[in-house]
Formats: C-alpha cells, sequence, structure tokens
C-alpha cells in the first residue's frame, strides 16, 4: 500500500485536498462499485466524478446513421476465406474495431463466462473480499479500478482479473466461475488463432506468419461488472482509451455502452446475440505500419443494469526480447517504416506512465 499511497500522492490531485483518503477508504471497504450500491448510494461520492472534458456532451456531435461497426460472418469460411480476408482488411485497416458472428463459439459458452461472472460479482461480499488486491503478481483477483491511485476519477465498474500464465492454479478461480472461466478461454484461445490467421493474410502473409511473432503468449481475462448508476451523467464505466496489446476479444450482456472513435465520432457498439467483438490493439498498429489502426473506445455508465462483460487479450510476454516494429515483407516499394522497433516491456512501460486518458504513447516511438 505504501507504493501506491505514494504514486497518489503525485498524481493529478494533492493529499491535502482529502481525495486520497477518500480513495484509500473506499478501497478499504473490498467492496466495489456494487458496495456503493448495495448500501443504497444515490449520490457518486466526488472521486468517481469525471470532468466535462472526459464525459459525453454537447461537444460530441451525434454519429451519422450510417456509421455501423462491421459485422463479419464467419460461417462456410472454408469456401468464402478470400471475401472473409478482405472484409477483416477492410474492417481492421478503417476501424479497428469489428464483431464476429457465426465464430464456432458456442452460445451457452458466451451465455456461461457472462453469467459466471455476474455469479461472482454477486457473491456475499465477505467471500469477494478474499480475493481483493492490487498486487500485479497475483494471478487471480478481484478488485475496482485498477488505475484507482493515478486516474483523474474512478469509473462505475468492478473486475475480476485472471491471468492464464504457466503458474496459474485452476483453483485459483473462484469456484462460482471456475468451469465457465476455463471453458471460456479455452474457446477464446482458439477463436484467437484464426483471427491472427485472418488477419496474417489481410497483410499479404502466410496464415501462421503473426503467430510465429509470439504476439500472444500473454493471456489476460477481464470480468468486468457495471452496476446501474444512480447518476450516469457524472462518471463513466471506462475513460476512452486503446489497448497496449496485440488483440482484444469480448463478449458482453444486452445493456450496450460501448463505443468507439471513429471518424470523429464516438460511434454505438451495439450487442449482437452470440457475437464477439474484435479490436486491434496498438502493438499490431505498431507492426502493421499503419495498415491496422487500434482506435479509441470508451465505455457509457448507464441507470441500467448490471452490464457485463468479459474480455480475453493477447499480447507478448513482457520477459519477450524480440524487437517489435514494421513487418519488412508487408513494406510497398516506396514505403517507409513510421515506428522503430521497441521491446514490449518498454511499450507496457511508456503506456503505464501515460497518465489515464491520455493519447496512446504509440507516437512516442514513430520515425
Amino acid at each position: 500500500m505504501a507504493a501506491t499511497t505514494a504514486v497518489a500522492g503525485n498524481g493529478p490531485h494533492s493529499v491535502s485536498d482529502g481525495r486520497l483518503e477518500e480513495l484509500l477508504a473506499f478501497d478499504a471497504t473490498k467492496s466495489g462499485v456494487k458496495g456503493l450500491v448495495d448500501s443504497g448510494t444515490t449520490e457518486l461520492p466526488r472521486i468517481f466524478i469525471h470532468s466535462a472534458d472526459d464525459l459525453p456532451g454537447p461537444k460530441d456531435a451525434a454519429a451519422p446513421a450510417d456509421l455501423q461497426v462491421p459485422i463479419i460472418d464467419l460461417s462456410g469460411l472454408a469456401h468464402r476465406r478470400e471475401e472473409v480476408v478482405g472484409r477483416v482488411l477492410e474492417a481492421s485497416s478503417s476501424w479497428g474495431f469489428f464483431q464476429l458472428v457465426n465464430h464456432g463459439v458456442p452460445q451457452e459458452i458466451v451465455e456461461g463466462s457472462l453469467q459466471g461472472n455476474r455469479r461472482f460479482h454477486e457473491l456475499d461480499p465477505s467471500e469477494k473480499a478474499k480475493l481483493y488486491n492490487r498486487e500485479a503478481r497475483m494471478n487471480v483477483k478481484y478488485l475496482s479500478n485498477n488505475d484507482l491511485f493515478v486516474a483523474r476519477a474512478a469509473s462505475w465498474r468492478d473486475t475480476l482479473y485472471c491471468s492464464f500464465g504457466a503458474s496459474l492454479n485452476p483453483q485459483e478461480i473462484p469456484s462460482v466461475c471456475r468451469e465457465a472461466t476455463l471453458t471460456y478461454y479455452e474457446h477464446m484461445v482458439g477463436l484467437a488463432e484464426l483471427v491472427f490467421e485472418l488477419l496474417s493474410e489481410a497483410l499479404g502473409l502466410s496464415r501462421d506468419y503473426l503467430k510465429r511473432l509470439n504476439l500472444s503468449s500473454t493471456r489476460t481475462m477481464t470480468a468486468h461488472y457495471y452496476p446501474a448508476c444512480p447518476q450516469p451523467e457524472l462518471t463513466m464505466s471506462i475513460s476512452r482509451h486503446s489497448d497496449p496489446i496485440c488483440l482484444t476479444l469480448l463478449v458482453e450482456n444486452a445493456f450496450g455502452g460501448l463505443q468507439v472513435r471513429h471518424k470523429g465520432y464516438w460511434v454505438d457498439v451495439p450487442p449482437v446475440p452470440g457475437a464477439i467483438v474484435v479490436n486491434v490493439g496498438d502493438l499490431l498498429q505498431l507492426i502493421s505500419n499503419d495498415k491496422f489502426i487500434s482506435v479509441e473506445h470508451r465505455v457509457l455508465a448507464s441507470r441500467r443494469g448490471p452490464r457485463l462483460s468479459v474480455a480475453m487479450f493477447f499480447a507478448p510476454s513482457t520477459d519477450e526480447k524480440t524487437l517489435y516494429g514494421p513487418i519488412e515483407e508487408i513494406l510497398l516499394d516506396d514505403e517507409v517504416p513510421k515506428y522503430r522497433g521497441v521491446l514490449y516491456a518498454d511499450y507496457i512501460k511508456c503506456f503505464s506512465n501515460r497518465g489515464t486518458g491520455k493519447d496512446s504513447p504509440l507516437e512516442q516511438f514513430t520515425l
């Protein structure tokens, strides 16, 4: 806690204004945002109130109706692969986001992961508190706002994290969601392998090219729980950000709230039953020399809830010694690399130090 306190003391709010004490008090409850709701909170504590610049408002022009996140159908892939690859290229280069349907992951697996998420977050607070932790080394942990002590404002969500490394003992996963989580993980790994193949082909490379770059050896799950918010106009569920990884696969329930930045607009990503949302991460933009784009996205708070989502993040290991830079084979005759090579550990360090709500650090690695 001492290290966390030191970070908070150097953050955007001074210790003297009492904010740090409020953050520490909230964190000490180990009951998260849901605990606030269960206690009957009708007004947001000030640590959750975001500045007008970070909130939706009149400054955000309504997106034209024809701006819709692409939906890609994977049915009959063996006979339609060229068409599907073309759609993946178009979506990844113009949106950085798309939704997959008929992807081969059974609906009961998708729904099971969401309901497992709900069962955990609706456990008795004393049971959840046993897992409440902010230590990065923990394979499985529960907390509210991983950036609580460095963000400009807290966001309206609680999270169960699971890192699927070699050291993970499946018994560490809470029993109420263990089977659903492990089954979801297995299917997401299989789907990620297929998506990496399609992305490789979209770049004009062999199917296994991206796989050979060890872009997905680190696999992390976040199961977010967003309770109904009494004053959603004052806070966010997740502030704008891009993902500092390679690839994200996401499932969500029907409440919506996810938005992506496209052509200067915030565009809703409407939930499609059974669909899996795919988004390109920063590292894929870097190695593709901007042929794929990693875009900002956010989640709005709502009076309805709970919103549930379960995301799988795929990235290299921070121990990986490969310098990741633009892939030479995809550069055209007169095309120059836009980025210098970078160790993934260095990229993550830069991302972590940039400050919540700030722009992606990709520009720091441009040539």
